[in-house]
């Protein structure tokens, strides 16, 4: 049973499927190691396991009848706290909105239910999600598995560990600037960023809503199909993707910029490996990018400010103050200011998806530097905020764009490689991803 935990959750699946794995045991056993886990309370803010258990019953059910919901039919996962699951906390992190209980289940919280997926609890994450580094003393910092006295990446810090500590099969997370894929090149997983518009954001407290997305970050590519998919988003099949013929373009300007020589050095081998697995790397320069760049301190921090504004006015106080400080920012973002910076972004991602249209994905490394020392971090204002953008920078690039994109292991401990492809592209994107998987291995 101390195997269910390192497990993927496509196996399983299986596993149940196959009458080799309880669902109420299995659900159990995650149970008990959060229990007992000396880290349990730094990755999830609160566990559900009264629902946990009656999840489980019901799928137990369904697998002695015959009638299972999906493959993920009784497998246990986690949920970040800013998703709502009915009458349990969901408190993104901030004190901000302590105390808040909602009422009825997020839309993808209810189509994850409905395929029979088993809801663990809620994980932690950087406050309102406004950070890539998972650092939050007002409620925890996760440990990132290759480090513990290192941040785990965010915003998605506790859906990430829960998987990486073996706390949960998979982590339901969100992406506005990073949030999915940053954590999970951090801590060795593959996190799905998916388009814009793809995945209902209902019942899902927002930070920037022209710009969030939910995601997976799991153990597998073929585990975030079928996340995915249980989550309302289209089916993928996986079987017989290569990268025979693959075209990968990777862009030097600013992506590949001021990296740190680990993540470099990462990337360089796992393109040589993509590479002689039959895909072709081009590279180039795209200039209009640092322009791109350059409007994201308008359209995210005004969009934060529309949300968060009222509340950080009356109580910015109790907030971390680097979050505060960069919700507030966007105070004083003119209307006008920010019309003209969406009218150009648009702009500019037409441009980006002319200038990439002949390969299947650009490629970069997940992220410019390795994780960031805690204390470090909360000693130095200057290094803090210089370490969180550039965390942020290369991720970044499917958010401005408006792409889906899919960080992996590139076998280096804490060093992703990214993929990132057309919007709504997430099935062929995922065929990509399956076929890199294997050669990446």
């Amino acid at each position: 049973m101390e195997d269910w935990l390192w497990a993927t959750a496509a196996d399983l699946g299986r596993g149940i499927e196959a009458g080799e794995i309880d669902p109420v045991a299995l659900t159990r056993v995650y149970l008990d190691a959060i229990d007992s886990h000396p880290l349990a309370s730094r990755i999830y803010a609160r566990t559900t396991p009264e629902r946990a258990v009656a999840e489980a019953l019901a799928a137990e059910a369904r697998a002695k009848a015959g009638q299972r919901l999906s493959l993920l039919d009784g497998v246990p996962i986690s949920w970040k706290d800013l998703v709502d699951t009915a009458g349990t906390g969901c408190e993104a992190g901030t004190p901000l909105i302590a105390g808040r209980v909602p009422e009825a289940d997020a839309r993808v919280v209810r189509n994850a239910t409905s395929m029979g997926l088993v809801c663990l609890g809620k994980t932690h994450l950087s406050e309102i999600a406004f950070s890539g580094l998972g650092l939050n003393p007002n409620t925890a910092t996760p440990p990132c598995v290759n480090d513990a006295d290192a941040v785990p990446g965010g915003s998605s810090s506790g859906a990430a560990t829960s998987v990486a500590f073996g706390l949960a099969s998979a982590g339901i997370g969100s992406d506005t600037g990073g949030s999915v894929r940053v954590p999970s090149a951090w801590n060795d997983l593959v996190g799905l960023k998916t388009t814009h518009g793809l995945l209902s954001n209902e019942g899902v407290v927002p930070l920037c809503a022209t710009f969030d997305t939910i995601g997976p970050l799991t153990r597998s590519v073929e585990d975030a199909a079928l996340l995915l998919q249980a989550m309302g988003g289209p089916g993928t099949d996986l079987r017989g993707a290569s990268l025979d013929g693959a075209r990968l373009l990777v862009i030097e300007t600013t992506l590949m910029e001021d990296l740190e020589d680990a993540p470099r050095a990462a990337f360089q081998s796992a393109v040589e490996r993509l590479q002689n697995a039959g895909a072709t790397v081009t590279r180039a320069d795209w200039a209009p990018l640092t322009e791109a760049y350059a409007l994201a301190a308008t359209v995210f921090t005004a969009d934060a400010w529309s949300y968060w504004g009222p509340m950080v006015a009356a109580d910015g106080d109790k907030m971390f103050y680097h979050i505060r400080d960069r919700v507030s920012a966007g105070k004083d973002v003119l209307a006008a200011d920010y019309i003209v910076a969406w009218r150009r972004l648009r702009e500019l991602r037409a441009a980006y998806a002319a200038f990439t249209a002949s390969f299947d994905a650009v490629i970069s490394p997940s992220a410019a530097l390795m994780p960031p020392k805690v204390e470090r971090l909360l000693a130095d204002d200057a290094y803090y905020i210089a370490s969180n953008l550039k965390t942020l920078r290369n991720t970044r690039l499917g958010n401005l764009m408006g792409l889906c994109g899919l960080s992996l292991p590139t076998g280096v401990p804490s060093t992703g490689i990214m993929f990132s492809a057309a919007p709504m592209q997430e099935a062929r994107l995922l065929r990509l991803g399956a076929a890199a998987e294997a050669a990446l291995a």
